[in-house]
């Protein structure tokens, strides 16, 4: 996740007049973790929108503190350089350190916090236009493996087994976020709110007079979110090609390649942070595989499209997906 300073917050972006003295909704915009973050909330007054705004912005910041593998001096980077000791860490840290584990175990290590030498690899690989070799794949894998980041959640602390080890939390961090901000929003009085990570967005209650916010896909396809997070990823926009094959940005741990498949997944569920990591993971594997996997997360459903070799595009949904209402 990028590190960059908070500029001021801008002005609001729009204001929507509501009947009588009804709450008025407000949008705000600054980058965080790298990418244009917005926040929008309901709040009676611009004064009590700005304070709320700023509040928020300010937790985001405090969690990519927590998080980050481009700060230098973040909880994740400090944690990363320990070895073999348990080390106590924040709710925060600890919290989606735990998610990540519950993911990898479902996914069978597809989904991996230590993946950060492999992810490197293929990063290089592909500025330069040609597959790493075998011998460097191999020497990359041997650093990654989730199970040298032990948890212990009595004590809540964390230890890192293995020297060496790299955590990457860019595939469930802003996801967990958002959720956290509209917690935070919650707290302050702005239950009525909505923050968009990128391509990761965390609703609270509905704005007034609606069911839900209405969120869309990235082809259009509209649904509702209340209470609930949503996450896209894909790979089929970003790849190379080499020898014919088709490679995506997306790394498959299996492989240390880039995934062949065009997939994207939006996920929904409960938890801002699973429902990351499991749209990273959906584009990993077949639409088919993808909804058995969601079938182990209650709560959690998902759209998947898939862009075929003919040029069509296949759509697999799992059966609770929503319909915008």
């Amino acid at each position: 996740m990028d590190a960059k300073p908070l500029p001021l917050i801008l002005a609001p972006f729009s204001l929507i007049l509501l009947l009588g003295c009804a709450p008025r909704a407000f949008t705000y915009r600054q980058v965080v973790m790298g990418v244009e973050t917005s926040i929008t909330l309901y709040a009676g007054d611009e004064d009590d929108a700005v304070a709320a705004a700023k509040a928020a912005f300010a937790r985001l910041d405090e969690l990519e503190n927590a998080m980050s593998d481009y700060r230098a001096e973040s909880e994740l980077m400090r944690l990363a350089a320990t070895n073999g000791v348990a080390v106590p860490v924040s709710d925060d840290l600890f919290d989606v350190l735990a998610r990540a584990e519950t993911v990898r175990l479902a996914t069978h290590g597809a989904f991996d916090i230590t993946a950060g030498p492999l992810t490197r690899l293929w990063r290089d690989a592909r500025k330069r236009g040609e597959l790493p070799t075998p011998e460097a794949i191999a020497a990359a894998r041997a650093k990654v493996g989730g199970d040298a980041v032990a948890l212990d959640a009595a004590a809540e602390t964390v230890t890192i087994a293995r020297v060496g080890v790299t955590l990457d939390l860019g595939g469930i961090g802003k996801g967990f976020a958002a959720a956290k901000t509209i917690e935070t929003l919650a707290a302050l009085g702005h239950p009525q709110a909505l923050v968009a990570i990128a391509g990761d967005v965390a609703a609270g209650a509905a704005p007034p007079g609606r069911k839900a916010w209405t969120i869309e896909t990235s082809d259009g396809v509209p649904f509702p979110l209340v209470h609930a997070s949503a996450s896209t990823s894909g790979n089929a926009e970003q790849f190379i090609e080499v020898d014919g094959v088709r490679y995506s940005h997306i790394l498959d741990l299996a492989t240390g390649l880039g995934s062949t498949l065009q997939l994207e997944a939006t996920v929904t569920g409960p938890d801002g942070a699973l429902v990351d990591a499991l749209s990273s993971a959906l584009v990993l594997r077949a639409p088919e595989r993808g909804v058995e996997l969601l079938a182990e997360f209650p709560g959690f459903e998902a759209r998947i499209v898939e862009k075929r070799g003919d040029g069509s595009v296949r759509v697999t949904t799992t059966a609770g997906w929503p319909a915008k209402r």
